[in-house]
């Protein structure tokens, strides 16, 4: 029997009692109850819809009817393991062979990108005999760029978390991320491809003069956690000829940006051009559209020296019937619903938009991607670029309130990123950058935008030092906030709280607070 539905401050509660508080929610100060999906658009329990620009798990709508369909025939009729013949698995892995280029032919299936990228690892490290990994990073004070898995092995060659944890490990080399916007080499420099590449050869150098050998390059086909970075076509080419030469092999994650979403491809490692094929392919997210599925592509010589070992390779739930089903009914939508081709033509519809609010707000610094992976790179000044990251947080937060469900990433946490499902149209597109246009226009001078991200970032401390409470109304008055909370649920009586608050602008504010 299904229990009764709690109300979302009950729910919320419970969540902060049982479940780790490193595991984090959109919107945290605020967030949202979600109940239902459809397609594009989600719904909390009071019925709301919200436009969903986040979600590229639920990768060709969420429950989508055919996926539904195939998972619940399926479950019908037998789930078990692979040890078992089962045509599914078979059927699904031919299918997907014939997405990728032809030396990717041997699959293995597993339940999570994190899983993939892990044996992706493995693989490499048996196949060319050595232990050491290059990655990619903005800068080694950035806290925000190569991620590939919450494991302990993937931990260890993700930037965005080793930097905060351990450290950097000896066998982890980190290269400069290939962004000609704001990386180490720009959109004006006569050949950053060569230049970033020539970083990973130095990089190789340096080590072997260590008595380090390289393993594999690893890299996102598109860095996504990094803010949306487009490497320049070639690029690929050049880093894995250095590390090719070093007796390394080339691994494309593409669990973020495959299966259709750049539009112009498949795979979004073939933007770099024909010319270029990984060593090893990792997927993962969007391919069970939200059921967890992973794969790792690889050719026959990787995987035979993989078995040279004599140690048996078995994952309990990998390509199961259920999840193979699955698999191959994502591939159906896609290839029926010509989501490719969709993601080319609404993503080119919303990047037009987009560079148009680009020349109308200066706040906007660049607009990139392909498809329907965008990012939009918010900065405080054209002249050096400065990511306007209380901003960004600011305009996501606007933007919810305007039942669009937006997120941030790159080191600054100040680009809008855009994964949206593939069944996104061009309304939605419109929906969206209208709003842009609206919140941004209703801050058209900067010192105004910046304050109101100032009395966010109070708003947000405030709801931590009164949990439970909502500002109802909020006045600001020659430097002197007045901000007046009411909690219907617990009787106050009326007091006044007068405390400094530092502001981003390194001002300082006194603040009186009215409780009711």
């Amino acid at each position: 029997m299904r229990p009764e539905p709690r109300s979302r401050d009950e729910t919320l509660a419970l969540r902060r009692r049982l479940i780790g508080s490193s595991c984090k929610l959109f919107f945290s100060n605020d967030p949202v109850k979600i109940v239902k999906a459809k397609g594009q658009y989600m719904y909390d329990e009071n019925g709301r819809q919200y436009l969903d620009c986040i979600n590229n798990v639920a990768h060709v709508g969420h429950c989508h009817p055919a996926v539904v369909k195939a998972a619940h025939e399926q479950s019908q009729l037998l789930n078990t393991n692979s040890r078992y013949l089962h045509d599914n698995l078979v059927n699904y892995a031919e299918r997907l062979s014939k997405t990728l280029p032809g030396k990717l032919c041997t699959f293995y299936f597993l339940n999570s990108g994190s899983e993939a990228n892990d044996l992706a690892l493995r693989l490499a490290r048996q196949y060319t005999k050595h232990e050491d990994v290059i990655v990619l990073d903005h800068s080694a004070n950035c806290f925000l760029s190569a991620y590939h898995g919450h494991l302990t092995s993937l931990i260890d060659i993700s930037p965005y978390k080793f930097r905060n944890l351990e450290g950097q490990k000896e066998w982890v080399h980190v290269a400069p991320v290939p962004d000609t916007y704001r990386g180490l080499y720009r959109e004006d420099h006569e050949d950053s491809v060569t230049a970033y590449a020539n970083e990973v050869k130095n990089i190789i150098e340096q080590a072997q003069k260590r008595g380090r050998k390289i393993a594999a390059f690893f890299a996102e086909s598109l860095p996504s956690v990094g803010g949306q970075i487009i490497p320049p076509a070639g690029y690929f080419q050049k880093a894995a000829e250095h590390v090719r030469k070093a007796g390394g092999i080339f691994i494309a994650d593409e669990i973020q940006v495959g299966f259709g979403r750049v539009g112009k491809h498949f795979w979004a490692f073939q933007l770099q051009g024909e010319d270029f094929v990984p060593d090893i392919v990792t997927m993962g997210k969007p391919i069970g559209n939200g059921h967890p599925i992973a794969c790792v592509a690889t050719t026959t010589e990787i995987a035979e020296a993989f078995a040279a070992t004599g140690v048996e390779y078995f994952n309990t739930f990998g390509g199961n019937p259920v999840s193979s089903a699955i698999g191959l009914a994502v591939l159906d939508v896609i290839e029926k619903e010509h989501l490719q081709a969709h993601a080319t033509e609404v993503g080119n519809f919303l990047t037009e938009l987009l560079k148009e609010q680009k020349m109308k707000h200066p706040i906007i610094g660049d607009v990139r991607g392909s498809g329907l992976f965008i990012g939009v790179d918010l900065i405080k000044d054209q002249a050096e670029r400065t990511p306007a990251t209380a901003e960004a947080e600011y305009l996501i937060t606007r933007l919810k309130e305007e039942y669009i469900l937006l997120s941030t990433d790159g080191p600054g946490k100040n680009v809008l990123k855009f994964k949206p499902p593939m069944c996104f149209n061009k309304e939605d597109a419109r929906f969206v950058v209208d709003t842009i246009d609206k919140l941004l226009t209703g801050s058209t001078d900067q010192n105004c935008l910046t304050e109101c991200c100032c009395w966010t970032a109070l708003k947000s401390m405030l709801r931590l030092l009164f949990r439970g409470a909502k500002i109802a109304k909020m006045v600001d008055t020659e430097h002197t906030g007045k901000l007046i909370l009411v909690n219907p649920s617990v009787a106050f009586t009326s007091e006044l709280f007068c405390f400094k608050v530092l502001c981003q602008n390194y001002s300082l504010y006194r603040c009186t607070c009215l409780l009711k």
